[in-house]
């Protein structure tokens, strides 16, 4: 019999090469048989191999029969329930540790410990223990630094692990690594490059890994030439046929449209993993190559590779889903047949998917019957609601998902939008107040969002003040405030904002052309419009989208030059479409000329004939015209095709509560005293010389029954419920679905007046602010 220090070589022999839990459990028999049941060394052992086959119950079970367990052996398990995702016991055997022994927690306990704590919902017990590591002297040491860096960036607290990673006075590669992996985890994109920058001129080594972390973020970026770089270094230190750093490679030349770079990259590989045919299956996809990526993917199944979820989502034309529904449908078929469905990253693809196909009742489905929702599940769910305009539906989504996640700026993005739509400035603070516990005010993405909230929520002032505290701002944010102003119709402002953005460096694109040209439209800034739309072409060479032409259609139509309009559009280079025709048809009714309106309605009716609201303009313009019969014509002309025009309907938040009304709405708790109110308003304002403005209601009924029908518009009763439910003097806030109309617009006017209210007003083109009896948008709308 071997005995002593034999017996126990003999024993760790056997358990370096044991592989399976019955062959543990026989060599600890063995070990108890020769007596070393209490050997310290080979128990410890023994516990690292039970950690490392995932055997972590046994391995705690194995810790307890221990009498005096050295602080090597506390951390071998503490890293074992790290690494098995197994928290709180983590902080069980810390907490232990501190508590009931003499034994000193050094650099590994606080790793091991403060990477345990990172698979915690709550960065809380994180953030204690790295102040515990801190206090017992080890914050500077590389491991526990390490550790601390990537628990914050899990958490999304980017500016906290930016602060622990400067504060190294130390850095070895994995550090550098982890820093750049997380950021672009966070999609702080940018950051990430400039990390790997700093990195390689500090002289630290970098390896496939670095690269592999950068890459994906250049990807996003779509920094084709950055990539082309990173992939000359990688060519420079021969990591270029490493498998990890081209399928980067392969990623981000697919996304920045590059396939046949891509196609070659994989291609070279003699034996490419599944994660590289992954990435090319992705890179097909993402360029809207679906017969490529299909091709690709039964290539791999054929190959006897099982799939994964990962080759999944790759799969799902997310990026390009419009005419893909059944391919959708046939990939939710497949994973249910192979059990990947379950998968919180297949689901939230398909879920995304048919968000973007408009199919929300598939993907909340395909949400609800998820068993493991992911944070990114219910971003996808919530931005779904956002995207198609279902903005209570978000919401509600929303507040039920704070409880059981921590919202990222994705989350916040896609919460913030809905906000934006509904026009819930109440809401949209409170968000504000959530992203400030939650310290998310750093990422641009969120303060781009609140910049774009506060303006579409009628605080301009708000939004100004943020975009001004920003030291980053993209294109995106600029054009969120440029595009604000327009709403507000403040166009000289946003005209100055955007010189100011040329001056800065930022290129612009074709939304801030747009949101400049719609500000130049609401503003009648004729000569500064037509100077942008010549530079867009000739200094930035922009090749102007149909909208683009609509908006310069509209600032000449405006501003009354509807001859010049109709010449315009019969000198573009292509065929002018239902939107520039539409702007031209909305000029005549502000201009009252009805040639020129039959011309372009009947353009329109050719190109959407199924459009409503085109009719009632059209039959608005004969009414101002009072051509009575062609306004009836037109009417009946809708009525004959079946055509519905979109109910009108306005809201307005008293406190934290909204109240929407719709035309002649008795369903609120105070109608009569809202009728009563509308009443005393209407007399007031006769007195003070307002009339109604009935030549666009329907003709064919008495004058004093159309008055009657313009006085109950949804947003006279909106503002009349203001006028009770609020305090004197206290600012009146609304938002209606579609174009307010001529009457409710010279109503309000009269009431600000009358009543020495601000009354501002969000309709499905702008703002208004009316005070003192005038409006914002001095009657151009």
């Amino acid at each position: 019999m071997i005995s002593g220090a034999g017996s126990r070589n003999f024993l760790v022999g056997i358990l370096k090469t044991a592989g399976t839990l019955p062959e543990l459990s026989q060599t600890h028999a063995q070990a108890i048989v020769h007596g070393l049941q209490n050997d310290l060394a080979f128990l410890t052992k023994l516990t690292h191999k039970l950690s490392d086959l995932k055997a972590i119950r046994q391995a705690c079970d194995l810790f307890l029969t221990v009498p005096n367990p050295d602080l090597f052996l506390f951390n071998v398990l503490l890293k074992g329930f790290s690494t098995n995702k197994s928290p709180f016991s983590a902080i069980s055997l810390y907490t232990h540790l501190r508590i009931n022994t003499s034994l000193v927690p050094d650099e590994f306990t606080y790793a091991f410990a403060v990477s345990a704590a990172s698979s915690f919902k709550d960065p809380r017990y994180g953030i204690l223990l790295h102040a515990h590591s801190v206090v017992d002297g080890l914050s500077s040491n590389l491991f526990v630094g390490s550790a601390a860096v990537d628990m914050y960036l899990k958490f999304s607290k980017v500016e906290l692990a930016q602060k622990v990673f400067d504060g190294m006075p130390e850095r070895d590669t994995v550090l550098w690594n982890t820093m750049i992996s997380g950021l672009v985890r966070n999609f702080c994109f940018s950051d990430s490059v400039r990390v790997l920058a700093d990195m390689v001129a500090g002289g630290t080594k970098f390896d496939s890994r670095t690269l592999a972390a950068v890459l994906p973020g250049v990807a996003e970026l779509g920094e084709l030439l950055l990539g082309m770089g990173i992939h000359g270094l990688a060519i420079k230190v021969g990591l270029d046929s490493d498998v990890y750093v081209v399928t980067g490679l392969v990623s981000l030349y697919s996304k920045c449209g590059e396939t046949d770079k891509a196609r070659f990259l994989f291609g070279q590989l003699s034996y490419p993993d599944l994660i590289c045919y992954n990435a090319m299956i992705a890179g097909y996809t993402c360029n809207n190559d679906t017969e490529a990526s299909l091709r690709l993917f039964k290539e791999l199944l054929a190959s006897g590779k099982k799939v994964n979820s990962s080759t999944i989502v790759g799969l799902i034309p997310v990026s390009s889903p419009f005419g893909h529904l059944q391919l959708a449908s046939s990939i939710q078929s497949f994973c249910l047949k192979c059990g990947i469905l379950s998968d919180p990253s297949v689901s939230t693809a398909l879920t995304t998917v048919y968000c973007r196909l408009n199919e929300t009742e598939s993907a909340r489905q395909v949400f609800d019957e998820s068993p493991e929702r992911s944070l990114a599940s219910w971003n996808s769910m919530i931005s779904g609601y956002a995207q198609n305009g279902l903005t209570e539906a978000a919401i509600s989504l929303f507040r039920e998902m704070i409880p059981v996640f921590s919202p990222n700026p994705i989350t916040i993005t896609s919460i913030l939008s809905a906000c934006a739509q509904l026009g819930t400035l109440s809401l949209g603070k409170w968000v504000h107040g959530l992203i400030k516990s939650k310290n998310l005010e750093c990422n641009i993405f969120v303060k781009t969002a609140l910049v774009d909230m506060y303006a579409k929520c009628g605080s301009i002032t708000e939004a100004r003040e943020l975009f001004d505290l920003m030291t980053n701002k993209s294109v995106v944010t600029w054009n969120a405030m440029i595009s604000g102003y327009g709403l507000h119709g403040h166009g000289h402002q946003a005209f100055k904002l955007y010189k100011e953005m040329l001056h800065s460096g930022v290129a612009p694109n074709g939304v801030t052309f747009l949101s400049i040209l719609y500000a130049c439209s609401h503003s009648g800034l004729v000569r500064e419009g037509d100077e942008i739309f010549k530079s867009m072409v000739c200094d930035h060479g922009f090749e102007p989208l149909p909208e683009h032409y609509a908006s310069m259609v509209d600032i000449l139509g405006r501003a009354g030059q509807l001859e010049q309009a109709l010449e315009f559009i019969r000198r573009m280079p292509i065929e002018p479409g239902v939107v520039v025709w539409g702007s031209l048809l909305g000029a005549c009714m502000t201009h009252k000329d009805t040639r020129i309106a039959r011309l372009a309605s009947e353009k329109i009716f050719e190109l959407d004939p199924g459009n409503t609201g085109y009719y009632v303009l059209l039959s608005n313009i004969y009414s101002v015209d009072r051509n009575f019969p062609k306004a009836a014509m037109v009417r009946q002309l809708v009525k004959n095709r079946k055509l519905e025009k979109t109910p009108g309907c306005t809201l307005i938040e008293i406190g934290e509560t909204t109240h929407v009304f719709t035309a002649s709405d008795r369903s609120h708790p105070r109608a009569t005293e809202i009728y009563t109110m509308l009443d005393k308003l209407t007399g007031k304002m006769k007195e003070a010389g307002f009339q109604t403005e009935t030549v666009t209601a329907l003709h064919d009924v008495e004058e004093e029954e159309k008055e009657l029908m313009v006085k109950v518009h949804s947003e006279k009763l909106a503002i009349a419920f203001g006028l009770i439910a609020t305090e004197p003097g206290t600012e009146i806030r609304i938002v209606k679905n579609l174009r307010v109309c001529l009457d409710c617009h010279n109503a309000t006017k009269f009431i600000s007046k009358v009543t020495e209210r601000v009354i501002v007003v969000r309709d499905a083109n702008r703002f208004h602010h009316f005070k003192d009896g005038v409006c914002s948008c001095g009657d151009y709308w």
